[in-house]
């Protein structure tokens, strides 16, 4: 059974993945704006839109043109500033019925974004994976980390006009596959952190959850499907915690799991085990 309660930001118009990048290369925006209408009749909440490394001109374009084929409100999806702007202003508000625009995404290290508020009201998803400490980056290893830079971010939001209940939190999810650093555990700690906290009373949170699945095989040995199942399972553990929002693929089959699901269980058991058990787990999954 679907999960009524998911809203899913539709991942496919993104120059990461391998065929959408032929359509932008091959300058086929038939194709794109194809993917647009694909996704909205496939339930997307909002269609996300990354260009990549092509310019704040092209990016503005873009969101004009999914928006002449799609009501669906819009994700714009750079870490560059100027990109960001180009697209809010942009917008068609008008077009998704006055929707606020997601904005993909706001990091301690690029807080400048908060002021394209001023411009027209967004939605902005709050990258917690990483901070700014004596002036210098630094990579959030612990769930304590993450949700002390959430803290920051809603404080620096709030700021700008930005309400709680308008900020998506994403603590970075990462391949289960390959995760002998227990970042899962990581992740669902900070979930439970920040859910918790009454000052995050009403924030919504979200995660681009096909890179869980990423490098692993489609299929077990047996030939029962295992991505979606595994994408499930992570659901079926964070949206208790507040987990809302995806970034994913509208051709997935997320649903709800039972509890001795064979998925559920090797999650479960991850979240029990450390370093490289983790990943010899997964690998009993798929045999």
């Amino acid at each position: 059974m679907a999960i009524a309660s998911l809203t899913i930001i539709g991942e496919s118009i993104n120059d990461s993945v391998p065929s959408t990048k032929k359509l932008f290369d091959a300058n086929d925006i038939e194709g794109l704006k194809n993917l647009a209408k694909s996704q909205d009749e496939g339930g997307a909440g909002y269609i996300d839109v990354n260009v990549g490394q092509r310019s704040a001109e092209f990016l503005a374009d873009m969101v004009r043109k999914v928006q002449g084929v799609t009501a669906k409100p819009i994700s714009i999806d750079t870490p560059d500033p100027a990109m960001a702007e180009a697209g809010v202003k942009a917008l068609d508000l008008k077009r998704c019925g006055g929707k606020a625009p997601i904005l993909n995404s706001i990091s301690a290290l690029r807080t400048e974004m908060f002021a394209l508020n001023k411009l027209t009201p967004v939605r902005p998803i709050l990258l917690i994976s990483e901070r700014m400490e004596g002036g210098k980056p630094q990579p959030n290893h612990t769930a304590q980390e993450c949700y002390d830079t959430a803290k920051l971010l809603i404080a620096e939001a709030k700021k700008n006009g930005i309400a709680v209940s308008d900020c998506i939190i994403d603590p970075a999810i990462a391949p289960i596959g390959m995760d002998s650093e227990g970042h899962l555990k990581r992740i669902v700690e900070t979930m439970r952190l920040i859910h918790a906290d009454p000052t995050f009373k009403g924030v919504h949170m979200s995660v681009g959850l096909s890179n869980f699945t990423v490098q692993l095989p489609p299929k077990t040995a047996a030939g029962a499907p295992t991505k979606a199942p595994l994408e499930s399972a992570f659901l079926m553990i964070a949206m208790p915690l507040g987990l809302d929002h995806i970034i994913g693929s509208v051709k997935r089959n997320y649903e709800v799991l039972s509890p001795d699901h064979p998925a559920m269980k090797c999650i479960r058991e991850c979240l029990a085990l450390d370093g490289f058990d983790v990943i010899m787990r997964v690998q009993q999954f798929y045999a």
